[in-house]
């Protein structure tokens, strides 16, 4: 490994971290609920902010050619994704996308379809716009969640469907999307002329034998007919910084989104957000491959944890992201029960299951991405609460 120490706790209370707001929890509490890491980020982010600091002005600022360099050269090497400069939309979030997307590309009462149980905005930016949400649950057939393709089609033509909103790699679930999937999404959303907006800003995190396959990359004619979300904000914990990359491949799609974004008074990324997204992009690779490594080891112990100590909590096999989906439906708890076991009992901070869609009752989702001496003390509690109900 690197010259860097993801075993190393570092106090971020006191640091207006949301991870670790206790306002209503103890202060003992071990947050593992919203998707950021509690590791330092890679060094050349770090170099990248000093220097600018140093430097005194932050006037408004406009990416440049080395922006783009590392920015289109990270897809190519690390997915061989050949993307274009011009494809390119800045935005502070990839949820702010997925509203601009919504309100830019839909009208009023239309119809915008997801897969449940997945990501809490994505249901927030259909309704709050003023569209209408149709859902198509995910099969769960052991812990293996797939597509029921049928149904996928059949909602879209009975609610005449005008965007898909997808989860590539999937969260909560953790599912790496095949490219025989990703195909046949794009085949029936082609078909029936349903705009696909990709939100992938988790796909750096995906587990050996697994690919994280960029939809715009399936052919000229998804490429077409597709907007992609990205951003450096889950990969090298940049969220604080305000900084997306939206691609944009369709001239005439792209020129819609960018008008909403002028409506909304949007003009120019944050300057901090920026050098950041650049410095990791160019340099953080090694960073980020240890990164995974580290975080396969804390899977592997919450894995080996579970099936010695809790085997009636059931891991649903994650193929990528840095959460994990537990399934503790065995333990014949009610939805308040298990969330008193969680939260007072274990002194546990997670995500109930319910707040990913109805699919998700009595399911809790974990963040992982943190040293392992505290999830290694997470779970130990999580345990003695669990025993404390014999």
């Amino acid at each position: 490994m690197g010259n860097w120490n993801f075993d190393e706790i570092i106090e971020r209370r006191g640091t207006y971290a949301e991870k670790y707001n206790f306002e209503n929890r103890p202060d003992d509490t071990i947050p593992l609920w919203v998707a950021d890491m509690d590791f330092r980020v890679c060094p050349s982010v770090t170099e990248a902010l000093r220097n600018r600091a140093e430097h005194g002005i932050y006037g408004y600022s406009n990416p440049g050619k080395e922006y783009y360099d590392a920015l289109l050269g990270w897809f190519s090497s690390r997915f061989g994704w050949q993307t274009e400069k011009d494809w390119v939309v800045n935005t502070p979030g990839v949820v702010y996308a997925l509203n601009t997307a919504v309100r830019s590309l839909t009208q009023p009462q239309d119809a915008v379809m997801i897969l449940t149980p997945v990501y809490r905005p994505f249901f927030n930016v259909v309704q709050n716009n003023g569209r209408t949400l149709v859902e198509c649950p995910l099969v769960n057939q052991d812990g293996a969640y797939q597509i029921d393709f049928a149904d996928f089609e059949r909602k879209i033509i009975d609610n005449n469907v005008k965007m898909f909103i997808l989860c590539s790699p999937h969260n909560p679930i953790g599912r790496v999307w095949q490219k025989e999937e990703l195909e046949q999404i794009a085949d029936i959303c082609l078909r029936h002329n349903v705009l696909v907006v990709s939100d992938e800003i988790h796909a750096d995190f995906v587990y050996p034998g697994y690919k994280h396959i960029p939809f715009a990359s399936l052919s000229k004619e998804a490429e077409q007919h597709c907007i992609v979300c990205t951003a450096p904000s889950k990969t090298f914990n940049l969220a604080g910084l305000q900084c997306s990359n939206i691609f944009i491949p369709n001239a005439e799609i792209r020129d819609a989104f960018t008008g909403e974004l002028s409506r909304e008074g949007y003009h120019s990324p944050n300057v901090m957000g920026m050098l950041a997204c650049q410095a990791a992009y160019a340099e953080g690779g090694p960073w980020l491959d240890d990164l995974i490594q580290y975080l396969s080891g804390n899977l592997e112990f919450v894995r080996s944890f579970l099936r010695e100590n809790l085997p009636m909590v059931r891991l649903t096999e994650p193929q990528g992201t840095y959460l994990i989906w537990l399934d503790f439906r065995d333990l014949g708890l009610s939805a308040d029960a298990l969330e008193d076991l969680v939260s007072n009992k274990a002194r546990l901070w997670l995500d109930d299951g319910l707040i990913f869609g109805k699919e998700g009752e009595l399911f809790e989702r974990v963040n992982i991405a943190c040293p392992r001496s505290l999830l290694v003390e997470a779970f130990q509690r999580l345990k003695d609460a669990v025993d404390q109900l014999k």
